[in-house]
């Protein structure tokens, strides 16, 4: 693992450092995965991103038309 420090810009960009990008996980106009929680950041090429993460990602946006509404809602206060 290599530890290294950017700057956060006004508009909320950071540079990946060099030494990190010759790493070749992140090229020029590739694509990144931003996953947030609650105490840190994590940086991921798209093209790496698992297929569980995929998945879930996917599912979730699927599952919401079904399971977004108030009758669910009400549901689960039962249990």
């Amino acid at each position: 693992m290599e530890i290294r420090s950017a700057t956060i810009t006004d508009k909320g960009q950071a540079a990946i450092p060099k030494s990190v990008r010759r790493q070749g996980w992140f090229e020029i106009g590739s694509k990144v995965t931003i996953l947030a929680y609650n105490n840190h950041v994590e940086l991921r090429p798209m093209k790496l991103v698992s297929e569980r993460i995929a998945a879930a990602i996917g599912s979730e946006k699927v599952l919401a038309k079904d399971w977004d509404s108030k009758e669910e809602d009400k549901a689960w206060k039962k249990l």
